[in-house]
């Protein structure tokens, strides 16, 4: 079942505004396209959860087939008025990642899953996500996706973690801390140091958004019954992270990169 309140926020005039004027990748997107970039002409690409059209700029160019989909009509139609000139308007389709019956098994080289997208369904969802990538993509192709980090959440649940010399700083760290708090009063920080996931409204768009949230290593055995040879990196600076380094890290999310078996 689609989160109704979510997809009415991804349809919304400012929110479609706001992903349509977006142009860089990130730090670990950008580590990535460069690590891919001699295979890339080759490929067939799907690009999920396309929004606005940040990626298309960057990927559509370098590979030999480029389709984009998102579950929002409103984001659809900005990437076709965005890439007018440059794209039929059939490189973008209205798709929801659980059910891409649209697609034949074995049809793309390379799958990307950017700026957290995975995250706004819920778990029972997520899983029939990743089995839908895994049956369109070829064996041996690429899957890349960006989650949000448990470790993260769990250390801004913390009021102590929000205290610094800066009285300024530490007011408003506070102070949005308190709204973290409010937006999610049925879940405690005891229970997120028991989980190895949650869905927390956060932050972004105002607390809008019910987020998923999992640990490292919990995504990686999330992963393990249909992808192989599985990379880290932090969504900051784009570094592969060690294995053993992943239960002390910290930043709100990270990138997967991984084979699909």
């Amino acid at each position: 079942m689609v989160n109704a309140k979510n997809l009415q926020t991804y349809e919304s005039r400012g929110i479609v505004q706001y992903y349509a004027q977006l142009q860089e990748l990130q730090a670990a997107e950008a580590a990535i396209l460069a690590q891919l970039n001699p295979q890339l002409p080759t490929m067939s690409m799907l690009d999920m959860g396309v929004g606005g059209g940040r990626t298309t700029l960057h990927f559509a160019k370098q590979v030999a087939n480029y389709i984009g989909i998102d579950y929002s009509a409103n984001m659809i139609q900005a990437c076709q008025q965005r890439f007018a000139d440059a794209m039929a308007p059939d490189a973008f389709t209205v798709c929801d990642a659980r059910d891409m019956s649209c697609f034949a098994d074995n049809t793309f080289d390379f799958i990307l899953f950017s700026f957290n997208g995975i995250d706004y369904i819920e778990h029972c969802d997520r899983i029939q996500v990743l089995q839908e990538i895994q049956r369109v993509g070829k064996p041996g192709g690429y899957f890349c996706f960006s989650t949000h980090n448990l470790q993260g959440m769990e250390q801004l649940f913390d009021w102590r973690s929000h205290l610094s010399y800066n009285p300024i700083r530490t007011y408003i760290d506070l102070f949005m801390w308190a709204f973290l708090r409010g937006f999610n009063r049925s879940c405690s920080l005891k229970q997120l140091h028991s989980s190895v996931y949650a869905m927390i409204r956060d932050e972004p768009h105002n607390f809008r958004l019910r987020t998923y949230h999992i640990r490292p290593q919990a995504q990686l055995e999330q992963l393990a019954s249909g992808f192989t040879d599985i990379k880290v990196y932090s969504w900051q600076d784009g570094t592969e992270i060690n294995p053993s380094e992943l239960p002390s890290i910290v930043e709100m999310w990270l990138y997967y990169l991984c084979v699909i078996q």
